[in-house]
Order: C-alpha cells, then structure tokens, then sequence
C-alpha cells in the first residue's frame, strides 16, 4: 500500500474535502495547494500523478492528531529542588 492509497483511504473514511486537507496540513505549518493535492488522488497513469512522499503524509497525519483532539497543552516546568 502506497502513501497515495492511505491518503485515499483516510481522505474517504473521515469524509474530508481538499480544502479540508489544505487546512490541517496548516495546522503544522505545511504549506500545499489544492492542485498538488488533487495531483495526488489521481490514477497512477495520469500525466499528472504525483506520489505523496513520507514528509507529506507525516504531517498530515500530524495535523490530523491536531484537528481531531486539539493543540497539544504546554507543559509545566517546574525546577528540581536541590
């Protein structure tokens, strides 16, 4: 299973738009437009396929942990008592 298929598969299953996608890859500073999206939804014959690399998908799937449960909270750091 390709980085492509997951994308298609998770795209589906979470009902998600391009415009959807574009917004949670944003939310981890990741910059793409909707046609290099759309690039790689495309059959592998197209012209303009385009195969998604490890870098996208990680942080698709980071923004998605975001979009789903929220930013991460800041984390309390207390000194050591010496």
């Amino acid at each position: 299973m390709t980085n492509n298929d997951i994308l298609k598969k998770l795209r589906v299953a979470l009902q998600l738009r391009d415009d959807d996608i574009v917004k949670i890859l944003e939310l981890v500073d990741f910059r793409i437009s909707k046609s290099e999206l759309g690039a790689f939804f495309r059959r592998e014959d197209h012209p303009k396929y385009m195969e998604c690399g490890d870098q996208i998908l990680r942080n698709f799937l980071n923004g998605l942990v975001i979009h789903l449960r929220g930013p991460m909270p800041p984390k309390n750091k207390k000194p050591l008592k010496k």
